[in-house]
């Protein structure tokens, strides 16, 4: 990969995010999908040798015990998620994901779906909001929820959520979305950023990553960073990790990004979608 421009330099020194609460957040973590709990320990620690200070995971992800192992004495944000079938049990299901991280308290905690047709989710937020009051949510937010769903909670307690992580990739880049966190100051956090894969074949990926000596996924990252928003790209080995961490010494023009944005697809969406679960 090219050596980073001056700009460049400075954006990674600069990779943290001011949440509404007040706290600081590393802009860039690792995603931790589908990476066996037998793994988990192992690649942890390569990304926190490459220089990550930020790790995703979540209760049905069945990975936090081995999360927690390759972190154990470490100083990285922890965001893990509450699922579905606990929306009215959080505090026992936060206290289980605490037990198999290791870990007093979570950085972030996250409703990971709406999931309206089960009609707790107010709850789910009453019971994140109290795991914040006694230390053991340092942040708390969601995850895939519509603007719909952040209204209902917001009315019902007055606390708005930290951070919103979606679906978001150059294929589907939910403008609307990102544009109801900004009016209400709450981090978009993009996952499958790299949409499963799917854009790094793109002809204007590979184009500008060749002409700045990158890799595909490291301009796709580069887009997500320079629209300010959080990413999560998920690796299961250290030489896919220095990939996504080299991201940060990406420096795309102004071209660049638009020629990027240009790949939005209303049709673009990979995962669920949240109003129906």
């Amino acid at each position: 990969m090219t050596e980073p421009t001056r700009a460049g330099a400075v954006r990674a020194a600069m990779t943290s995010m001011t949440l509404n609460d007040g706290r600081t957040m590393p802009q860039l973590g690792m995603g931790t999908y589908l990476i066996p709990d037998s793994q988990a320990a192992s690649v942890m620690r390569a990304g926190i040798d490459l220089g990550f200070a930020m790790v995703d995971t979540a209760a049905i992800y069945h990975n936090e015990r081995g999360v927690g192992d390759g972190l154990r004495g470490g100083e990285i944000w922890i965001t893990t998620k509450l699922w579905n079938d606990r929306h009215a049990d959080a505090a026992a299901a936060l206290d289980e994901s605490l037990a198999l991280l290791g870990r007093d308290s979570v950085d972030l905690y996250l409703i990971h779906w709406p999931h309206p047709s089960g009609g707790e989710y107010v709850a789910a937020w009453k019971g994140l909001i109290a795991a914040h009051e006694a230390g053991k949510a340092k942040s708390i937010g969601v995850s895939n929820f519509l603007p719909e769903h952040i209204d209902a909670i917001v009315a019902a307690t007055g606390v708005t959520p930290a951070v919103n992580q979606i679906e978001l990739h150059p294929r589907f880049q939910q403008r609307e979305q990102r544009a109801y966190h900004d009016a209400h100051g709450i981090v978009t956090q993009s996952w499958s950023p790299l949409g499963q894969g799917e854009v790094l074949g793109e002809a204007v990926v590979t184009t500008i990553a060749a002409r700045l000596g990158a890799t595909a996924a490291q301009v796709v990252i580069a887009w997500h960073l320079s629209h300010g928003l959080s990413v999560i790209p998920k690796a299961a080995d250290a030489g896919h990790l220095a990939d996504n961490h080299g991201a940060l010494a990406v420096e795309l023009s102004d071209a660049d990004v638009a020629a990027i944005d240009a790949l939005d697809d209303a049709g673009g969406r990979i995962g669920p979608e949240p109003g129906a679960m």
